[in-house]
């Protein structure tokens, strides 16, 4: 089985046999995505974490294949009509369409009108049409009639509703309806009546009398369409032409020999009725599954793209932070954190209206930034944030750096058991304003404390398949921890059970032991930790860092089952290892050739030379500024043809919404990015990015804001 796997998915994916492989191996031993791509590149022949994801879901489908497929032989077997023919074909099948279409006539079904014809005895008259050597099928069918079947019409309806399903499970006539609806599906939504002037029915107006060919049709069009259906807004169907179909399964059928006659058009009606009653329902809906599934894959790929520019994006580092979530008639909640992101202070402040104590406002947060030597201010991205700006850059100096912080999702962790656990006598305002200046310390460890659904980046998550969905975002953020790679003394739980190898009962054995014995020391004191394991130790060690660790590499992404080989680096120069670190011309002696063996080649090698030059870097970009147009801080002020910074707060498959300061992101159409034919708009710009737009149209009533990326002026 191994072998077929690596066959099929080699020529799956369009990779090398032997690098599926060695893949194929590593996920076997339990080995993470993270890990292979890391420390395993001699045999995975250098392959990414995409690459590799790609194979492990290939694997899962084919597991899958192979336990549906042992389903299908067992129950044709307890039929007792299995042939070496039919099982050769089962064995050598690995589409699961295919498969279900030759399982199809011995599927366990529910009582259908074929079912009951054949019960009546009517198979034999079936035969006798789909020979068509019958003159007359009426004489033919008086020899069925009986006290079950009154009249020959009876007889031939029966053996006509044999022959539909016979047709309708036909494989040959499942694949060129198939064929037909990849070629011509016209997807169609119309609304229903009784809904169209209802609040619910208005978002989805664009849909109301609706029609585009499928194979067309955006992820995000069909998941509005079928949301609206979910909602009993909308009807939709999907259609080809039926007439040219039936034409061409009539075309299927075996000649006539009299050149045709009664039995013919018998036969005929018979497929058309099977095609418009089973077969055309059957492969309608087999294509609204495989395009609702299609839309989930481009909508939940789009979220996982997202989530990961999110969870990568720039950190201040460990600086004292003042975090404030601001508020006009609540309030701005202030709260003031040391470098390490404890809680040291917080209080509420009303710089604005109704309440409107600016002075005292004022001199209290100039008091706390001397109390606790803050060094930067992160104010959440919400109510009252453009006006909160610009009281704080009145009230301080330019040494301290002011930020504007996505606070999406901080609610939701504000009233989590993560954020109760973390602060049990503070209040949701407390837990929310921390949140908001962790995140400017560093978003990716506190943005793993939250549902990724809660964090605003997505497109239609809610319709897309939940279990897919939540497997892709766990391994989005299982990709970025280990990227960056963690703190083994200052980690949370949360962030340490995304850590390679270990999950939340290893992530919380380690922060327990933490609190008993103190910080580690070396990675070898993991093994000290409960049930953490050699196998775990193995995939965890390289991804964790230990700040000042006796032996400079517990702070380096090398792995410990390679700090021989540096070593014997380090020794050949005549020096230690700290040496190699601060010393370029002792690595540039270095002949790498000289250290290859059977399970290190240069791959490996590269990449311990490329972290010795910057042990424990941190592969995130350097956070920057930013700052609205003046003046402009509604959406009266807006004018088209006026050029705005603005900040991409997300990113779908039709286009970005930027932050342009005026309480409404407005659209940047995928059409709009760039002057080139743009297919996906991450191609243009990233989550967060700072980008200069220029205002298209202004649609005051609906609240809507439209901007362009095209001719701008820089």
């Amino acid at each position: 089985m191994f072998e077929i796997f690596t066959k099929l998915i080699a020529q799956q994916l369009r990779l090398p046999e032997k690098n599926v492989a060695g893949t194929l191996n590593l996920l076997e031993e339990g080995c993470t995505i993270p890990f292979i791509s890391r420390y395993r590149k001699e045999r995975t022949g250098g392959m990414d974490e995409v690459q590799i994801a790609a194979i492990s879901e290939q694997l899962e489908r084919l597991k899958e294949i192979a336990k549906r497929k042992e389903t299908v032989l067992k129950t044709i077997c307890g039929l007792g009509q299995m042939t070496p023919e039919l099982e050769q074909r089962i064995d050598g099948c690995w589409e699961a369409t295919e498969l279900e279409d030759i399982y199809l006539p011995f599927r366990p079904k529910r009582r259908t009108r074929a079912q009951v014809a054949r019960e009546l005895g009517l198979e034999p008259l079936a035969k006798l049409l789909w020979q068509q050597r019958e003159r007359d099928p009426e004489e033919a069918a008086l020899r069925f009639v009986g006290e079950e079947v009154k009249t020959p019409a009876d007889a031939l309806k029966g053996a006509q509703d044999i022959l539909a399903e016979q047709v309708s499970e036909d494989e040959r006539s499942r694949q060129l309806v198939r064929i037909q609806f990849r070629r011509q599906a016209v997807i169609s939504s119309k609304v229903v009546k009784a809904k169209a002037d209802s609040d619910d029915a208005a978002k989805y107006s664009d849909y109301f009398d609706w029609k585009e060919p499928l194979r067309r049709c955006s992820s995000h069009r069909l998941l509005a369409m079928r949301r609206g259906e979910e909602e009993g807004v909308l009807r939709v169907s999907i259609s080809i032409d039926d007439e040219e179909c039936v034409e061409r399964l009539k075309r299927n059928l075996p000649p006539t020999p009299h050149g045709g006659g009664a039995c013919r058009r018998l036969l005929e009606e018979a497929v058309e009725d099977g095609y418009k009653r089973l077969l055309c329902p059957s492969i309608e809906n087999e294509f609204a599954g495989l395009s609702k599934e299609q839309a989930d894959e481009e909508a939940i790929r789009v979220f996982a793209e997202n989530l990961r520019q999110l969870l990568l994006a720039a950190p201040l580092g460990q600086k004292r932070v003042m975090g404030i979530d601001p508020g006009f008639r609540t309030g701005c909640k202030v709260v003031c954190l040391d470098a390490q992101g404890n809680l040291l202070h917080h209080e509420a402040i009303f710089p604005h209206p109704p309440v409107n104590h600016r002075m005292q406002a004022t001199v209290h947060v100039q008091q706390m930034i001397k109390d606790y030597k803050i060094e930067a201010i992160a104010i959440g991205n919400g109510t009252a944030s453009r006006e909160t700006r610009d009281f704080i850059e009145d009230t301080v100096d330019n040494e301290v750096k002011v930020f504007v912080v996505s606070e999406d999702g901080a609610s939701v962790y504000s009233a989590s058991k993560i954020a109760r656990d973390e602060f049990p006598d503070e209040d949701v305002t407390v837990r929310g304003a921390v949140s908001i200046g962790r995140r400017l310390m560093d978003p990716l460890a506190e943005l793993v404390k939250i549902d990724p659904k809660s964090i605003g980046v997505g497109q239609y998550q809610h319709d897309v398949d939940q279990t897919k969905l939540k497997h892709s975002l766990d391994q989005t953020i299982m990709n970025c921890v280990n990227l960056v790679g963690v703190n083994l003394n200052t980690a949370s739980t949360h962030l340490l059970q995304y850590v390679s190898g270990l999950g939340p009962a290893l992530a919380k054995n380690i922060v327990d032991y933490r609190r008993e014995n103190g910080p580690f020391h070396s990675r070898n004191e993991l093994r000290k930790v409960p049930r953490l394991g050699v196998a775990a130790f193995e995939q965890c060690a390289g991804f964790l860092r230990i700040p000042g660790a006796k032996n400079p590499l517990d702070n380096s992404a090398v792995h410990p089952e390679r700090y021989k080989l540096v070593e014997k680096m380090a020794a050949d120069q005549k020096c230690g290892v700290e040496d190699l670190i601060h010393d370029s011309s002792k690595r540039e002696h270095i002949d790498l050739k000289r250290y290859v063996s059977s399970d290190v080649g240069m791959p490996t090698l590269n990449d311990i030379i490329s972290e010795l030059e910057k042990p424990g870097r941190d592969p995130r970009n350097q956070i920057e500024e930013f700052r609205f147009a003046q003046g402009i801080e509604t959406i009266d002020d807006l004018v088209a043809g006026m050029q705005l910074p603005g900040i991409v707060t997300n990113i779908t498959a039709f286009g970005a919404f930027v932050d342009i300061g005026v309480h409404q992101d407005g659209l940047v159409h995928v059409s709009q990015m760039a002057e080139h034919y743009v297919k996906d708009p991450t191609q243009v710009v990233r989550l967060h990015q700072h980008v200069q737009v220029k205002v298209l149209d202004i649609d005051h009533r609906r609240g809507r804001i439209s901007l362009t990326m095209k001719g701008i002026k820089h």
